[in-house]
C-alpha cells in the first residue's frame, strides 16, 4: 500500500487557496496531535497582551515548534482548528499565519470559531491542530 496524504477540493464545494476542503491519509505513518497553542512563549509569558497580530505570531511560532518537534513542518498539517474571542481582526490574524506557510499548495482543512473568551482573558486565540508524516 502506497503512504500518500491526499488533498481533496471536490466540484460543488468552494475552491479557496488558503485551505483545503478534504484530506485523507493512506497508509502507514505517524499521526501528530497538537493540543491548543496560544500566545504564551516558553518563559510563561504571554505574547502581544491585547493585539491579535502579535498573538497571532506567537501561536504559529508555537506551532511550528510542536511539528518540528515530531520531524514535521506546517507541510504536514491536516486540521487546523482555530478559536478567535469575538471582535478580534480574523483578516489580520490570517495574513499574519499565512507567512508560515510559506506558499503552501496543499493548505490544510480549517475550521474558525468565534469564541466568547477563552481561559485566560488575555489570550484572543487558541489553535489545535493534525498532522501526519507518511513513512517513506
Amino acid at each position: 500500500m502506497e503512504n500518500k496524504i491526499k488533498h481533496i477540493n471536490p466540484d460543488g464545494l468552494i475552491k479557496n487557496p488558503a485551505f483545503s476542503q478534504i484530506i485523507t491519509t493512506q497508509g502507514n505513518g505517524k499521526t501528530i496531535y497538537i493540543g491548543g497553542q496560544n500566545a504564551v512563549n516558553q518563559n510563561g509569558e504571554i505574547i502581544g497582551k491585547g493585539d491579535i497580530l502579535l498573538q497571532t505570531e506567537q501561536v504559529m511560532k508555537n506551532l511550528e515548534i510542536a511539528l518540528n518537534s515530531c520531524g514535521a513542518d506546517f507541510q504536514n498539517l491536516a486540521k487546523m482548528n482555530i478559536h478567535l474571542v469575538q471582535g478580534q481582526d480574523a483578516y489580520g490574524a490570517f495574513q499574519v499565519s499565512q507567512k508560515f506557510f510559506k506558499q503552501n499548495s496543499n493548505p490544510p482543512t480549517i475550521t474558525v470559531l468565534f469564541v466568547a473568551g477563552l481561559i485566560n482573558p488575555d489570550f484572543l486565540l487558541e489553535i489545535d491542530a493534525i498532522a501526519f508524516i507518511p513513512e517513506k
